[in-house]
C-alpha cells in the first residue's frame, strides 16, 4: 500500500506541478525502506529456522525479489518529486509524460493487486502494459528532443523532463517483473 501511495503522490505532484505534495514522496520512501529491510529479515529468519521446501520455498523467493522491485519504485517516485522541486511552478512537460504517470499508477496497482490475489491473469495485464510505457517513453524522448533542439537554452528544464519520463519508464519495468514473480 505504501508502494502503490508513493508512485500516486509523485504522479499526482507531477500532474500539478505541486512541490509541497511531492515533499511527501521522500518520507513515504524513507517507510518503505525500513520496511523493505524488515520483510528481508523475516524471509531470511524464515529461510534459515524453517526451512522450507517445494511452494513455501518459491514464495519466499518471489517475496524477496518483489520487495527489492518495490522499494526501487519507491525510490524513482522520490526522484521524480526531487526533480520535481527543480522545475518551475509555470512550467509544464509533455502532455505524454502525464499518460506515462498514470498508466504506470494503473500498472503498480495491478501489480501489487495480482500478488495479493494470485491473480495470474492481472499480472499478465501487467506484463503486457509495460510496451505501451516503452512505447510512450520512445516518444516522450523524441519530443523531449526535439525541444532541447529548437530551444537549446532551455536544455535543463528538458532534460529534467526526460529523466522522470526515464524513471516512469522504469517504474513500468518494476512492475512487470513484480507481475512475472506472480
Amino acid at each position: 500500500a505504501l508502494c502503490e501511495e508513493a508512485i500516486s503522490v509523485a504522479s499526482e505532484s507531477l500532474l500539478a506541478n505541486d512541490k509541497q505534495l511531492a515533499s511527501k514522496v521522500a518520507p513515504l520512501d524513507s517507510e518503505i525502506d525500513r520496511k523493505e529491510r524488515t520483510i528481508e529479515s523475516l524471509c531470511l529468519k524464515l529461510l534459515l529456522q524453517q526451512q522450507p521446501v517445494a511452494r513455501d520455498l518459491r514464495q519466499i523467493s518471489a517475496a524477496l525479489k518483489m520487495i527489492t522491485d518495490m522499494e526501487r519504485i519507491s525510490d524513482q517516485g522520490a526522484d521524480i518529486s526531487e526533480i520535481l522541486t527543480h522545475i518551475p511552478t509555470d512550467e509544464k512537460g509533455p502532455d505524454i509524460l502525464y499518460t506515462m504517470a498514470d498508466k504506470c499508477v494503473i500498472m503498480v496497482s495491478k501489480a501489487m493487486d495480482a500478488f495479493i490475489g494470485r491473480d495470474l491473469e492481472l499480472a499478465r495485464a501487467v506484463s503486457d502494459a509495460d510496451s505501451e510505457i516503452d512505447r510512450l517513453f520512445t516518444m516522450a524522448r523524441s519530443e523531449l528532443t526535439g525541444r532541447i533542439t529548437q530551444k537549446p537554452d532551455e536544455a535543463a528544464l528538458w532534460l529534467d523532463f526526460f529523466m522522470i519520463a526515464k524513471y516512469l519508464e522504469r517504474i513500468g519495468d518494476h512492475a512487470q517483473n513484480i507481475a512475472e514473480w506472480v
